[in-house]
């Protein structure tokens, strides 16, 4: 998180950390003076499983927006190891975060893993991809409205702390069908246990 660091502890940030005496524990992260954060095998991992992700950005006002982006899993990808690119789907058509970019190119993405209790914390700079990049998905019923990629600067692993653990519901599902259905085997077998008990019970004794 050493570029992470370097970008979000600001002089503020930081006093408040010292006055919090959280500022040792995050010393070692701003000596660190490389380039961009590196997307490793770990983040790449998380991210292919992603069906949603939150994006922050700021407008001319200096309010920040933030807006939930969602799809099939994967829908986010990995383009290199300091780059990502998504499709944009058509929604609402209010274009805020489309026109915030057009006056400040940065961005955070919060990406959540509910069920683990994980978050990735991103920032980087985004930008409408000047061509085709391949990033539509094949039988996914959306108009794709524009390709984005995304620059990164730096990420950050956030603790568990707090993250109520949710279940997505296909997942749930699955699970409860699966359930069901060795239900359903038992008490067939136990029927038939059942009856073979009575029969041998009345017999006939010759």
């Amino acid at each position: 998180m050493s570029r992470f660091a370097q970008l979000a502890f600001t002089d503020g940030v930081r006093a408040q950390q010292k006055a919090h005496g959280s500022d040792r524990a995050y010393r070692r992260a701003l000596d660190d003076t490389g380039g961009p954060d590196r997307l490793g095998p770990h983040e790449r991992a998380f991210i292919a499983e992603r069906d949603s992700f939150y994006l922050a950005t700021v407008g001319e006002t200096g309010w920040p927006y933030i807006q939930h982006r969602g799809g099939p899993r994967g829908f986010l990808r990995v383009m290199d190891d300091h780059t990502l690119g998504f499709a944009d789907f058509r929604g609402n058509r209010q274009y805020i975060t489309l026109g915030n970019l057009d006056h400040d190119d940065r961005v955070s993405l919060f990406l959540m893993d509910y069920a683990r209790q994980t978050r990735l914390k991103i920032l980087g700079r985004a930008r409408v991809a000047d061509g085709e990049r391949g990033l539509a998905v094949p039988d996914y019923r959306a108009k794709v409205e524009r390709e984005v990629l995304i620059s990164v600067e730096g990420f950050d692993w956030n603790c568990q702390q707090h993250i109520p653990q949710l279940f997505p519901r296909d997942a749930v599902e699955s699970t409860l069908g699966q359930l069901q259905d060795r239900v359903d085997a038992l008490v067939r077998e136990n029927t038939q246990l059942r009856a073979a008990a009575t029969s041998a019970r009345v017999r006939p004794v010759d």
